[in-house]
């Protein structure tokens, strides 16, 4: 997937996460991650984001994401959301994980 734009998915109701993606010179993939379970789960967050966006086949972004709680499903769900706008595609591909 080639980013044309930014792209946006979630919210910051309680149990969901927002995402945005941007677009950055390089292959480099960079996470800033806020999330108010940032203490026991930050770690696994971040780990399934950079997971998401390997598995949708893209670099040089830079991923915001603001976290409330989500459960992994729909950090990767709000993930390829957001990369999908961001690239313009209506290829969705869901798949169970």
């Amino acid at each position: 997937m080639k980013l044309v734009k930014n792209g946006t998915a979630g919210t910051m109701e309680s149990c969901d996460i927002l995402v945005q993606v941007e677009k950055t010179d390089g292959k480099k993939v960079s996470v800033e991650l806020d999330s108010s379970v940032m203490s026991l789960y930050g770690n696994k967050i971040r780990e399934v984001i950079l997971e998401t966006v390997k598995e949708c086949g893209v670099s040089g972004v830079k991923i915001v994401a603001v976290d409330k709680g989500a459960l992994d499903c729909t950090i990767r769900a709000r993930v390829k959301t957001a990369l999908l706008r961001a690239c313009e595609s209506t290829e969705y591909g869901w798949n169970v994980k």
